[in-house]
C-alpha cells in the first residue's frame, strides 16, 4: 500500500503568546506576538516546511483561536482532515513566554479544560492513520482522558500496521497528578514505540528516578520495542543509540541565542526528516541540532522552523 503521508502526528495544537519585550520579568510585560504552539503542532509544522507530507490529530475550540491554530496549520501544507472542532466550549491552551536572558526563560500555561485534552478514542479514524508511515506521539496527549485513550488507540492502529511509532516525551508536569502515572503511561508508549526521543530530565521521569543514566535507560527499553533512542543534553549536545550497540553523538551548533523554548521541536522535525530522506543517524543528529541552533534565535518557535536550505547553509558554515 502506497503511504499518502510521511508522517502523522497527534496531540496539542495550542497557542504561544510570546513576550516582545525582551529582559524583563512577565509581571512587568505588557506585549505579547499570537503564535501557534504545542510540542506536536511545532513538529508537523517544522516537518511539512522541510518538504515532507504531514498530518495533524488534535481538537481545537470552536472559536477565532481555533480556527486561527487550524488556518496556520492548513497554509504550511499539513493536512487538518483530523482536527476536530470542540463544540462544548473548551478553550485553546495558551502560553505566556518570559524572556528574561537567553538562559533565563519560563513559560506560564494555561491548560484547565483545554480542548486539546478532549479528542476522545472515537475520532481516531483507523483509516486516516493507515495512510502514514510514521506516527509522532507526544507525551502532553498521555496526561488525561478522553485524550489518553486516544493516544493509545492511535498507538495499537499503528503497531497492528507496522507503522513506525516515534514517541517525543514531551513532558510537561503541570498537566498531570503525579509523576507516578507519568511514568507509567510514558513506559506504556516508550515500549511500543520505534524511536524514542527526549532530555536527560525527561527520560529520569519516565524511569521515575531523580539521576539515571543513559546506559540504564537503553538497556531497558531495548528490551522492548524501539530500534532507536535520542537522549538529549542540551548544550553538551545529543546522543544516539541503536538496538544493534551503535552509539553517536551529535555537537551542538553556535547560535545568537534569544530564548530556550522551540529547541526541543524543531530537532524533532529535522531529525525526522532527515532519517526519512535517508540520512543516516549521525546525519540526522546534526540536522537536528542545526534546526534548533536556528529556532532558538527567533522570536517564534513555529513560524521559526526553518527549511532544509537553512539547516544545510548553518551546517556548511560550522563544519
Amino acid at each position: 500500500m502506497k503511504k499518502k503521508l510521511d508522517l502523522i502526528a497527534i496531540g496539542r495544537a495550542c497557542i504561544d503568546l510570546n513576550s516582545i519585550e525582551y529582559n524583563q520579568p512577565l509581571e512587568e510585560t505588557l506585549t505579547f506576538r499570537k503564535y501557534v504552539g504545542g510540542s506536536p503542532a511545532n513538529i508537523a509544522i517544522g516537518a511539512s516546511k522541510l518538504g515532507l507530507s504531514c498530518g495533524f490529530i488534535g481538537k481545537v475550540p470552536d472559536d477565532q483561536h481555533g480556527r486561527f491554530i487550524t488556518n496556520f496549520m492548513e497554509n504550511v501544507g499539513i493536512d487538518v482532515s483530523q482536527m476536530p472542532i470542540d463544540k462544548t466550549g473548551k478553550k485553546a491552551g495558551l502560553a505566556f513566554t518570559e524572556i528574561l536572558s537567553p538562559e533565563e526563560c519560563s513559560i506560564l500555561m494555561y491548560r484547565d479544560e483545554v480542548a486539546d485534552l478532549y479528542l476522545s478514542s472515537k475520532e481516531i479514524n483507523e483509516e486516516y492513520i493507515k495512510q502514514t508511515k510514521k506516527l509522532v506521539v507526544s507525551g502532553t496527549g498521555l496526561s488525561q482522558s478522553p485524550s489518553r485513550e486516544a493516544v493509545l488507540k492511535a498507538v495499537s492502529i499503528a503497531r497492528e500496521n507496522n507503522i513506525k511509532i516515534i514517541f517525543e516525551l514531551d513532558y510537561r508536569p503541570y498537566t498531570w497528578k503525579n509523576e507516578e502515572e507519568v511514568s507509567i503511561y510514558y513506559t506504556l508508549v516508550a515500549q511500543q514505540s520505534d524511536i524514542v526521543i527526549g532530555t536527560r530530565d525527561e527520560f529520569n521521569v519516565l524511569e521515575n528516578t531523580i539521576i539515571g543514566n543513559n546506559e540504564d535507560t537503553v538497556t531497558q527499553l531495548f528490551k522492548h520495542q524501539p530500534e532507536l533512542i535520542v537522549i538529549k543534553h542540551g548544550v553538551e549536545g545529543s546522543y544516539a543509540y541503536t538496538k544493534t550497540g551503535e552509539v553517536y553523538r551529535g555537537t551542538a551548533y553556535k547560535s545568537n541565542v534569544l530564548k530556550t523554548f522551540g529547541a526541543g521541536d524543531s530537532y524533532a522535525a529535522a531529525f525526522i526528516y532527515a532519517l526519512t530522506q535517508g540520512k543516516n543517524i549521525q546525519e540526522a543528529l546534526q540536522y537536528g541540532s542545526a534546526s534548533a541552533a536556528i529556532v532558538v534565535s527567533k522570536h517564534s518557535s513555529s513560524e521559526a522552523m526553518p527549511t532544509v536550505s537553512e539547516i544545510e547553509k548553518l551546517m556548511r558554515e560550522q563544519e
